[in-house]
């Protein structure tokens, strides 16, 4: 029986390829430590993205690859989750308590975007991480509902400066909703809607934050620019329909990313195909393949592509979003999917090459 070696060890990782990171653990610089005492192998991998549900499936894999090897005995793969701060625009200045900032954002209104911040918010919370969700639309706040709070509630102050999110599903909830009338209608000018935006932002007492979800209002307007220019936005996502005109003004929406030098992240494509509940027959209502057209040409991922679904729709206006609603659904595992890929994406742009640990008999 031969001797089993480091290199044995990373070559045999390198066979198996992060779903998410599109890498092998190897290459990716999720390796943080080797421990080889004869034929027994330790291997320690740090994920630098939620990944609750997936870290130990993916662990029994690497394991039975290992003690595959010659001269292996025995493996154990120890996976750790681990989520850094990333740098968001040049000279913005970091949100206190909020390690990442995420702009979900589209280019028109209806086709989705609440919806899929508010799942992929409650995705990564299922992963087991800290997460918030700002409700950025003011003109039509929608998340307050979305998450099941109650119409009037108000969020409490402290030290007469700070407003405490709410909390719902194990998400920290904040919106201007909560902080009007829900039905007096917001007439704003631009100016007034960024200063909103902001003190929602810089002046809510956000309790350690791995990643905050920001709801913005479809457009490219005031409050995308107030957004890039205040707030260090880790990445955006762009949600929109296969539907031409859609995919017109998502295109307006990645090009504005880019000028203001924030990572789009990849597109998220809604109301992809309607699956007829009497028989099965799919029709895309919609169009066919817009949203891989559009990932394609602006060289981003397709990161998801969802339905178009009676139950997504009814399980948010009833305050539980599929991703809490129905957790084991076909559409949740989309949703979780969209979750791991969003922060893999993440951690892939900030990623610094960390070395890793040897020990052996030696």
């Amino acid at each position: 029986m031969s001797a089993v070696t480091r290199e044995a060890v990373e070559a045999c990782l390198r066979q198996l390829v992060d779903p998410h990171l599109d890498q092998d653990p190897v290459s990716a610089g999720c390796l943080r430590e080797v421990d080889i005492q004869g034929g027994k192998v330790r291997v320690r991998l740090e994920l630098g993205y939620a990944a609750g549900l997936f870290k130990s499936g993916w662990a029994q894999m690497l394991q039975m690859a290992l003690e595959n090897l010659d001269g292996v005995e025995a493996a154990q793969v120890q996976i750790d989750c681990v989520i850094e701060s990333h740098q968001g625009q040049a000279q913005v200045p970091s949100l206190g308590n909020v390690k990442n900032v995420i702009a979900v954002a589209s280019g028109k209104g209806g086709v989705g975007k609440s919806t899929t911040a508010a799942n992929l918010a409650l995705a990564l919370a299922r992963e087991g991480v800290r997460v918030g969700i700002l409700d950025a639309d003011i003109y039509g706040p929608s998340q307050g509902i979305m998450f099941g709070i109650p119409a009037g509630t108000r969020p409490q102050v402290k030290d007469q400066k700070w407003f405490v999110p709410l909390e719902a599903h194990g998400v920290q909830v904040m919106s201007m909703a909560f902080l009007t009338d829900d039905n007096t209608p917001m007439v704003w000018r631009g100016p007034m809607v960024s200063g909103a935006l902001l003190q929602l932002i810089t002046q809510t007492a956000w309790d350690n934050l791995d990643y905050l979800v920001v709801d913005m209002p479809p457009g490219t307007g005031d409050i995308q620019l107030t957004l890039a220019q205040k707030v260090p936005v880790a990445g955006s996502v762009i949600v929109t329909t296969p539907q031409d005109l859609a995919l017109l003004d998502a295109k307006k929406g990645v090009e504005m990313f880019r000028k203001v030098h924030i990572p789009v992240l990849g597109v998220v494509e809604n109301m992809a195909v309607h699956i007829c509940s009497n028989c099965g027959h799919a029709e895309h209502l919609f169009g066919e393949g817009g949203g891989e057209k559009l990932a394609a040409q602006y060289g981003v991922e397709l990161l998801a592509s969802l339905p178009l679904s009676m139950a997504i729709r009814m399980q948010a206006d009833d305050g539980k979003p599929t991703t809490v609603a129905d957790p084991e659904s076909q559409i949740a595992m989309i949703y979780q999917d969209l979750a791991r890929k969003v922060g893999a994406r993440i951690a892939l742009a900030g990623k610094v090459a960390m070395p890793s640990i040897e020990i052996s008999e030696d």
